[in-house]
């Protein structure tokens, strides 16, 4: 199998200035740095502005203080360690911290240190979880990165899967599609086990992270035709990136790309206020504004994306914004809130639900479980207001 080469140290990029290489140095000792060769080459290193260097190579902004480590609160989601049930019929296994690619937006952030170990290497106690729970029909393979699994491995967690009689539904989260395509259409083992695991009552779906419509290169095209093959079905989410993929025009290109190439344009995301992140954000207003003007330049099947927050409380689907209002509702929620209207004022510089006044009435912050969670806020030089937490094995 043709592997492109990783590179975990940056001071081996000679493409980027040794000035530079030595302040971006200081950025990976906190957080992890990898990439490969493959991927580096859709980079036009002339330009600085770049969008797929931006995805990868890190930024000075990574140490400001901003944000948090888990925005969203995935740690009161927890059931078992390793295992996350946040909505009725979906349930997460962490099955790897690895990725791929450490996306420099990850909305996972913390899984980039060293200190934290949220993904187990015994996930007996999530089957058994979830085959203890009829209710779960969809299960979420991620981390990390799902594909970065040996395949033997991916192969026997799709084997106990299929064993549980409700769970129709098993998802990949990956990067890999477009970071490594190589990885899914040389291997043949992976592509048997797809076609032995996904039938026509019970589907894989490989959840594939697009940013950019560059990322959708030929490689790309050949590892979505041989998952689509091998009978699995390919949907694509993605958050709205400052400096990535701000602009309608490449926005409305990378719907188009995935339309035609049989991948579903699936979520446009709201970049969660993670720590590390600030140099991503975008105000609401103009995420909505960017997205709705993308829609308007693809046909219906690209159309079919939905703009969404992934907060604490739920999927929060974003239906408009104007004239200084949010139209928002629950497109998921914990507390069975699916469907609820909100109306709320959205102030010029609002980038996430919390930041709209009155949003507390909606919503219930969930208790976290003290005996699950041990804090490992270690490095001080990170915001004193940030968190990160490791689940007890």
């Amino acid at each position: 199998m043709t592997q492109p080469r990783y590179i975990t140290d940056i001071g081996k990029l000679t493409s980027i200035p040794e000035k530079e290489r030595e302040k971006l140095k200081v950025i990976t000792e906190k957080f992890v740095f990898r990439v490969n060769d493959y991927y580096l080459n859709l980079i036009d290193w002339n330009d600085p502005a770049d969008p797929i260097r931006k995805l990868v190579i890190p930024n000075e902004e990574e140490l400001g203080e901003y944000g948090r480590w888990d925005a969203s609160d995935e740690d009161t989601n927890y059931v078992v360690p390793g295992c996350q049930h946040k909505y009725g019929s979906t349930a997460l296994l962490i099955v790897s911290e690895v990725c791929g690619a450490y996306c420099r937006y990850c909305f996972r952030k913390r899984l980039f240190r060293n200190d934290v170990k949220e993904a187990v290497s015994n996930i007996e106690p999530g089957l058994q979880y979830i085959a203890e729970h009829p209710e779960i029909s969809n299960v979420l393979l991620t981390g990390g990165d799902s594909l970065i699994l040996g395949t033997p491995k991916l192969k026997w967690i799709l084997e106990r899967l299929r064993d549980i009689e409700h769970v129709k539904i098993i998802r990949l989260g990956s990067k890999l599609p477009v970071f490594n395509p190589m990885r899914i259409y040389e291997d043949e083992a992976l592509l048997e086990a797809i076609r032995n695991y996904s039938t026509p009552e019970k589907r894989i779906y490989v959840m594939a992270h697009i940013n950019h419509p560059r990322e959708i290169t030929a490689e790309a095209m050949k590892g979505f035709e041989a998952l689509h093959q091998a009978g699995a079905i390919v949907v694509n989410q993605t958050p709205v990136l400052k400096g990535i993929n701000d602009d309608p025009v490449i926005l409305g290109e990378l719907l188009d790309k995935l339309s035609w190439a049989g991948v579903t344009p699936y979520y446009f995301f709201v970049n969660r206020p993670v720590a590390g992140n600030k140099a991503f954000v975008l105000p609401l207003r103009e995420v909505y504004d960017i997205v709705e003007k993308a829609k308007a330049l693809t046909s219906g099947l690209g159309k079919r994306v939905r703009l969404s927050m992934s907060h604490v409380s739920g999927k929060i689907e974003i239906l408009a914004i104007d004239n200084g209002k949010a139209y928002l509702k629950y497109h998921q929620s914990r507390d069975g809130q699916y469907g609820r209207f909100m109306m709320l004022d959205c102030p010029d510089n609002a980038s996430w639900f919390d930041d709209l006044p009155g949003n507390e009435k909606y919503w219930v912050q969930p208790v976290k479980k003290a005996d699950d969670i041990v804090s490992v806020n270690t490095m001080a030089d990170f915001p004193s207001n940030s968190r990160s937490y490791s689940i007890n094995d």
